[in-house]
């Protein structure tokens, strides 16, 4: 998650349009990418219809390609479905990087974070499900949150605190990103001001 200080500005009303739609994918890649069409098809799917609700034949249809193709470049659903997590992870950690260099403040960074989450919200809750039950996206968590620890640890420099450390305070983070984009806090009639209050206060322990 991204760290530094600044003010609070509002999610983009476009992309929260497109995150009620529940179809969000990444940035267009090249007329030629053949794997970067599957994978930006593969994301609108699984945010569409979750994991179980879509397979290759539809991502190739929605990439624009014959059924075959899709073989050509992934070996089955859940490849393609580790390929669009780095795709998430990717994306989070340019947007991140972006606010860091025009020094914004922690606010603006979670709600950057909150947004990206709500985006991807289909996707998200098959990613947690997967996890539980399919070691190899389990293994593919477990190394996007590696590389996130080591992102922090960079950012932070020679007074980032060890790797465990880190880590205890990253998946409380990721849980209050996950529970304010699914509004959990509404669910319950609590205000969410709170639940980013947590993030951040989360992400000032990092820095002491």
């Amino acid at each position: 998650m991204a760290m530094a200080k600044g003010k609070t500005v509002k999610t983009a009303p476009r992309r929260k349009q497109a995150a009620e739609s529940g179809v969000v994918a990444p940035a267009a890649p090249p007329a030629s990418d053949t794997r970067g069409k599957l994978i930006a098809a593969a994301a609108q799917e699984f945010n569409q219809h979750g994991f179980d609700g879509t397979d290759s034949n539809k991502i190739a249809r929605r990439a624009g390609f014959a059924p075959q193709t899709f073989y050509r470049w992934f070996r089955d659903k859940t490849e393609i479905f580790i390929a669009v997590y780095r795709a998430w992870e990717d994306e989070e950690r340019r947007v991140s990087n972006e606010l860091l260099t025009a020094k914004a403040g922690p606010r603006r960074l979670f709600e950057a974070a909150v947004a990206h989450h709500r985006n991807y919200l289909r996707f998200r809750r098959s990613l947690r499900k997967l996890a539980l039950e399919d070691a190899e996206v389990r293994q593919a968590r477990a190394a996007s949150r590696l590389r996130q620890i080591a992102q922090i640890r960079r950012w932070i420099g020679p007074k980032a605190r060890p790797a465990p450390e880190i880590a205890a305070v990253l998946l409380q983070i990721e849980r209050l990103c996950d529970a304010l984009a699914e509004g959990e806090f509404a669910d319950m009639g609590l205000d969410e001001e709170k639940g980013y209050a947590a993030v951040i206060a989360l992400k000032d322990q990092l820095s002491r």
